[in-house]
Order: structure tokens, then sequence, then C-alpha cells
């Protein structure tokens, strides 16, 4: 089992016990955690297409247009996983620049929708690359806010080494669990903040065998995941 098939298997345990809310995904590893909890032991999650189509066993199942999109966002019965070109300890994120907003050294995304996500329902980050440029201790612009700015609810990060949350007293990042192959020392170096670390972290868990041959056979054939 690779590296990749245990980011799927994190990615797919985010949604879990979430019922029938729209899960929004971003990048294919969050995309194939997805449809693989929906086809496993979550089956009310709700996915899209990525246009207007609802779907379940990549089967249509219902019409969601975009303006719809709004009111499930307003309603809190949404969980998005989005990416985040830097995020710190309280889990504030930012997609928009690096460096000084005002004369920015890198322009990026802009914030996009991570205020309206991180404000109204549950969201996760998928962060392919775990470095410390990336878990900063200080994002350079807020664009999804986190725990030490609002009552809001950053569920997991899911990263190329290990599963971080946040139930802490604080609020502030915990470790989880590390990947196969991770140490607990490999996380801490690759982090620009003092993690929470359990006296005892475990191995992210690894894909059940159906759950594996679901997504060789079926979710992923190609093989793409390994390559993101």
């Amino acid at each position: 089992m690779s590296r990749a098939d245990v980011c799927v298997a994190a990615c797919a345990d985010a949604w879990r016990g979430d019922g029938a809310v729209l899960a929004s995904t971003t990048g294919l590893i969050p995309r194939l955690g997805a449809r693989l909890a929906q086809l496993t032991f979550e089956p009310s999650l709700l996915l899209t297409d990525g246009e207007a189509t609802l779907t379940h066993a990549d089967e249509p199942e219902g019409w969601l247009p975009y303006r719809a999109v709004f009111g499930v966002v307003a309603a809190g019965t949404r969980h998005v996983m989005m990416g985040a070109s830097q995020i710190d300890r309280f889990g504030n994120q930012n997609i928009s620049c690096v460096g000084d907003w005002h004369r920015p050294t890198r322009q990026l995304l802009g914030v996009r929708g991570a205020p309206g996500n991180t404000v109204n329902h549950t969201t996760s980050y998928w962060i392919p690359r775990h470095e410390p440029r990336v878990f900063v201790e200080h994002v350079d612009l807020v664009s999804g806010i986190g725990h030490d700015r609002g009552a809001v609810e950053i569920r997991v990060v899911v990263t190329n080494l290990a599963v971080l949350d946040f139930t802490t007293p604080d609020r502030s990042m915990r470790l989880r669990s590390v990947h196969p192959g991770v140490s607990v020392a490999d996380v801490e170096a690759a982090t620009g903040f003092p993690l929470t670390v359990p006296v005892s972290v475990p191995v992210s868990r690894s894909l059940t065998g159906p759950e594996l041959a679901l997504l060789r056979e079926r979710l992923d054939p190609d093989g793409l995941r390994e390559f993101r």
C-alpha cells in the first residue's frame, strides 16, 4: 500500500459521521477520499460531478445549480476540504499572497470562498507537501479563519506526512497520526511552529482490503493518485 493510498483513507475519514452533507473537494486525493467514503461507510454523503449534477456511485441522483450552493453554504450543510499555501497553529489559512499584502512577493489565488467556507460550515485541509513554508507561525494574510478568530470548525489537516487536528484546550494544532514510514520528528521538523504531540502517536490507518480494491479497480484504475 502506497503513501497516496494512506492519504486517500485519511481524507475519506474526514467525512466520517457527516451524513447527508455536501462534500466539496479541491484536488484528486480529497476527491477520491470523498467518493470512497460515499461508496463505503458514508452512503448519504452528497457529491457533485464538479458542475451541477449530484451523483451517487457516479450515477446522477439530483441537480444542484451553482446558485443553490450558496444556500447550502449558509445552512452549514457542507464540508469542504480546501488547500492552503500557508496555515498556522490555529488553522488560519492563506491562499491569497505571500509577503506583505501591500507589496506581496507572490500573488496567489485570492481569498476566493475561504472566508465563507470557514465561517459557515465544517472545513478541512489537504496539503500535499508538508513543509515549514506552508506550516507557518503566522500566515501572511488570513483567507480562511482559524479557531482563534471565531467559532469555526476546522476538523482535520491531512498532509503527505501526517493527519493533524485541533482537539486541544486552546484549539491549536495537534498531531493525530503519522503515516507509515514517517516519524514524529519528521513531522515536527517540517512544521514551522510547535505542535501538540501526544505521548503516543498512532500510525495513520491503511485502507481495508475492500477499500483498496475499490480504489484500484474502480475509482482510480490508472493510479493518478501516485502523481499528485
